[in-house]
């Protein structure tokens, strides 16, 4: 069902986001009826079941002597139409994440299909098999049903249910949470910048650059450079870095993140399947490349929750390699020096034979 989940909503996703339909003479020149008429079927018969339950009242002819039967149903009828509103701005609300640019394929593609006909999208009219029916129901609670050729069987959601999950925190489609926001909330907590290097809103300057604490220097005090070829015989000195003294120091700050993030379990699944089980970055994503998806490695929303132990340590440990790649990487690769004379170009060989003979002499072997 996972890959099954995946394939359509890819399909679906591309299928409504391109402009080939605009091009087909066929579907231009047609007529399609999208008029659902949804709270119109919805709301004409309670005009008859109104008149009829206040005749019984009336008249006497009650269900029970107290026509307490007939009062609760008149008083559901009377408040429909604001249930009605309520529940589908809150359904069109949580299937609008469908059409978020990071949204998991993952997600039960039947929700995806159900907000193109909501939407009225190319391809989901009632000419295309296409329908959605609202009901009123006997315990006040309402229900909508979606129908067609994508839908192995009618697609079934109650009002209640509906109310119940968001009461909770929870939805039907899962949000994936922006990862970028996520890994830049982090960096200027881990304690790894430099103090003019966070601006006054919280966030890293645009030249944001790692404390000096972290930077490897040789036992005399001088800076421990890596030696790097640019080319024709030229190099370069660049910083090096303390990898273990920058893990202990930020570590705190990610693992803090981590549980947060895994507060919401269905929105921890959602960040693997899109972007840490194959550390897929974000504009990989953006390019809705499928093989850049979870797919086999992917977790299921229905299958996976609660989340396992196993699978939270595997979390953390992804979560980690990501922000380490994908963030923090930027910072402590391919830095100059902040000595101006070390920034210079030089001789390679020249270079390379003064560090040995420096190694050499340090370690009294010359």
């Amino acid at each position: 069902m996972e890959n099954k989940n995946i394939q359509i909503n890819l399909y679906l996703k591309q299928f409504n986001e391109s402009n080939a339909l605009g091009f087909d003479k066929r579907f231009i020149a047609a007529n399609y009826n999208v008029d659902f008429d949804l709270l119109g079927n919805a709301f004409r018969p309670t005009a008859k079941t109104y008149a009829k339950l206040m005749s019984a009242i009336q008249n006497n002819t009650c269900v029970e002597g107290n026509c307490e039967y007939e009062y609760k149903q008149l008083k559901i009828l009377d408040e429909a139409p604001q249930d009605a509103i309520d529940f589908l701005s809150e359904l069109v609300s949580q299937l609008s994440i469908t059409e978020e640019s990071n949204f998991d394929p993952n997600n039960n593609y039947k929700y995806t299909v159900a907000n193109s006909i909501m939407n009225t999208k190319p391809g989901f009219s009632k000419d295309h098999g296409y329908d959605m029916k609202l009901y009123i129901l006997e315990n006040g609670s309402l229900e909508i049903i979606f129908m067609g050729p994508m839908f192995e069987e009618p697609l079934v959601i109650n009002s209640s249910s509906l109310d119940l999950l968001a009461k909770a925190g929870t939805s039907i489609v899962t949000s994936t949470p922006n990862i970028e926001k996520l890994m830049m909330s982090v960096m200027p907590q881990t304690g790894l910048f430099e103090g003019n290097s966070l601006q006054q809103n919280g966030e890293l300057s645009p030249n944001a650059a790692i404390s000096d604490e972290f930077v490897m220097k040789n036992p005399d005090g001088s800076y421990d450079y890596e030696i790097i070829d640019i080319g024709n015989g030229k190099g370069r000195n660049i910083l090096k870095f303390d990898l273990d003294k920058i893990t202990k120091k930020s570590m705190p700050f990610i693992n803090a993140e981590i549980a947060g993030v895994l507060s919401i379990e269905q929105e921890a699944i959602a960040l693997w399947n899109v972007y840490l089980a194959k550390q897929t970055s974000v504009e990989e994503d953006d390019q809705m490349v499928q093989n850049a998806n979870a797919a086999g490695e992917s977790w299921s929303y229905e299958k996976d929750l609660p989340l396992s132990q196993d699978k939270k340590v595997l979390f953390e440990q992804k979560f980690v390699e990501y922000f380490m790649n994908n963030y923090l990487k930027q910072f402590i690769t391919d830095r100059l020096p902040t000595v101006e004379e070390d920034a210079a170009v030089f001789d390679l060989s020249e270079a390379r034979s003064a560090k040995a003979q420096k190694f050499l002499k340090d370690n009294k072997l010359s």
